[in-house]
């Protein structure tokens, strides 16, 4: 079945539906910054299923490790390299990490407030991002006391 880029965000969405209802992991994330440059690195541990939030601005994805991943040619393994993908605006992600992976996403701002860099750079809020009090995979795991 080939997609193209609308559905893709389709199918990752439908996907993060049904991930949204499983126990969730943590993902560590690193802020790096250099004049004009923003990069934002996560380890995704091995057995992880994730998607990520719409992009609004082109830029590169740097991965490292092992994972199947969405992209607009469809699904592709990335193995034990770095690879450079570029992301147009409206991209979206899945991704399944076979092994502990390293995915950093370099963005061409001078901002340096992560709560307004989210803001410019994808369709979400910091707080609906994981970690945020308003993450879907957070209120929806919440375990009441």
């Amino acid at each position: 079945m080939e997609l193209v880029a609308d559905d893709i965000v389709a199918y990752v969405n439908r996907l993060e539906a049904e991930v949204n209802k499983l126990p969730q992991v943590e993902c560590p994330v690193w802020h790096h910054f250099a004049p004009g440059l923003y990069a934002r690195q996560m380890l995704i541990r091995a057995g992880t299923v994730l998607t990520g939030a719409v992009h609004k601005t082109e830029h590169l994805c740097i991965v490292s490790g092992d994972i199947n991943v969405t992209t607009d040619d469809g699904v592709q393994r990335i193995r034990n390299l770095q690879l450079v993908i570029a992301s147009k605006p409206g991209t979206k992600r899945a991704g399944y990490a076979h092994e502990d992976t390293i995915w950093t996403t370099v963005h061409a701002t001078t901002e340096t407030d992560l709560d307004k860099l989210v803001e410019e750079l994808v369709e979400a809020t910091s707080q609906q991002l994981l970690g945020g009090s308003e993450n879907t995979q957070l209120l929806a795991n919440r375990i009441e006391g």
